[in-house]
């Protein structure tokens, strides 16, 4: 039986969407840690399905993020920036406070990420109030319990009282493939959520093409005039970044004329020792390193690309992988991107297994291939970029999920 206080909340709730002014597009706020560019996908998500206001979706983000911090300068959207935090789980006093003097002004709430004190804010300041949902982002891959036992079991005493109810009273939980959700089944018992696939990729790039590639030269000048093939992320374990630099020591013979660029930030200090392994294997002067790009020369690098290449253990989207299709460039992807397999049956890359030996196998199949083999395949990565991976179909998505949400988040009329 509803108790008096759940019928009167219900009561206000249905008064105050017969106000909401129907004219006005839908409001949705994003909670994420950072918007630092260094922190790979996520960030980068957010920062383009806000983009998209046109389509009846305006929003805002709320961060943790130290309000003079430089990459948030020339945003186009609001920022609440309550930080800096501190702390990897990212504790904030500002931030509960924030969310519940502001909740009413929106129609739902995404929660990016798991792991950190914004999901448990948002549990507490949303849950039965405003409708919210978790966007995953891979972090319930098994692959980190495989990888990081230590780590894993550090988790689960943090499952148990917190983040499994962050999930469990989250209006849906949203994961980028059918690959995805299945395998966030495995990493922990309490698995109760409501999932939903969304559609996910990338903005298209805009701009002029040539300009872009000068851009990236600019970064870049070794690989002016030669052909390569382009890893563009983090430089990271998960990565497969040491699988890439094995393999294309065995080919780089096969195709003397095939540079390769790691384009990315280096939180791990990884890059000096596998700059050390290509200098032992002879191939440091064909392997390039302009640390992290955005902007126009990140989309001069997919453009003036070969191919792109993502060896990863671990990926459960990969926007790269989507920018990349966007300009029309073939991927060469390891089995553990949970698109890879859609991809290669698409015709738009290839896909090998994520060891040594896939690896190794990425590059002699393409390097085996003709001219006219990889224009084709140029072609259909153009088309898959638009027929799947367009994220103006992931923000029409959580529009139509907010505009079914059970339990609405009222906008009253000024």
């Amino acid at each position: 039986m509803m108790t008096a206080t759940a019928q009167l909340a219900k009561t206000k709730r249905t008064a105050a969407m017969l106000e909401v002014d129907e004219d006005q597009p839908m409001r949705i706020l994003h909670i994420i840690g950072t918007l630092n560019p260094a922190a790979g996908g996520p960030t980068e998500s957010v920062r383009v399905l806000l983009s998209y206001g046109p389509i009846g979706y305006t929003g805002e983000v709320v961060t943790l993020d130290d309000p003079k911090a430089p990459f948030l300068k020339d945003i186009p959207f609001p920022v609440h920036a309550l930080g800096p935090f501190r702390t990897t789980y990212g504790f904030n006093t500002k931030l509960l406070p924030w969310l519940i003097a502001n909740r009413e002004r929106f129609d739902g709430v995404v929660v990016n990420g798991l792991w950190q004190y914004c999901g448990f804010a948002a549990w507490r300041a949303l849950a039965g109030n405003t409708p919210y949902v978790v966007f995953t982002h891979g972090m319930l891959d098994p692959y980190f319990k495989r990888a990081f036992p230590l780590k894993h079991v550090k988790k689960w005493f943090y499952w148990m009282p917190f983040e499994h109810r962050v999930l469990r009273d989250a209006y849906r939980v949203l994961f980028t493939s059918r690959a995805e959700k299945r395998l966030a089944e495995q990493s922990f018992r309490l698995h109760k959520w409501e999932p939903y696939v969304v559609p996910y990729g990338a903005s298209g790039p805009t701009g002029d093409p040539e300009v872009q590639k000068e851009a990236f030269f600019e970064k870049c000048p070794q690989v002016r005039n030669k052909r390569y093939l382009l890893f563009l992320g983090r430089i990271h374990r998960k990565k497969g970044c040491d699988l890439l630099i094995d393999a294309f020591a065995k080919v780089a013979h096969t195709d003397p004329e095939l540079d390769l660029v790691f384009a990315g930030p280096d939180s791990q200090h990884w890059s000096a020792k596998l700059q050390h392994t290509a200098t032992k294997a002879g191939i440091a002067h064909r392997i390039h390193w302009p640390g992290m790009i955005t902007g126009d020369a990140k989309w001069g690098a997919f453009f003036a690309c070969e191919a792109f290449i993502l060896p990863s253990h671990q990926e459960n989207f990969g926007i790269a992988v989507a920018e990349a299709l966007g300009c029309g460039k073939p991927v060469l992807l390891a089995d553990k991107v949970n698109i890879a397999e859609d991809i290669a049956d698409f015709g738009a890359g290839l896909m090998e297994l994520d060891t040594a030996e896939g690896t190794l196998s990425l590059l002699q199949r393409w390097i085996a291939m003709s001219d006219q083999q990889k224009q084709a395949m140029a072609v259909r990565a153009f088309e898959c970029f638009h027929t799947n991976y367009d994220m103006r179909e992931n923000a029409k998505a959580i529009i139509k999920l907010f505009e079914n949400a059970t339990v609405p988040a009222p906008r009253l009329r000024k």
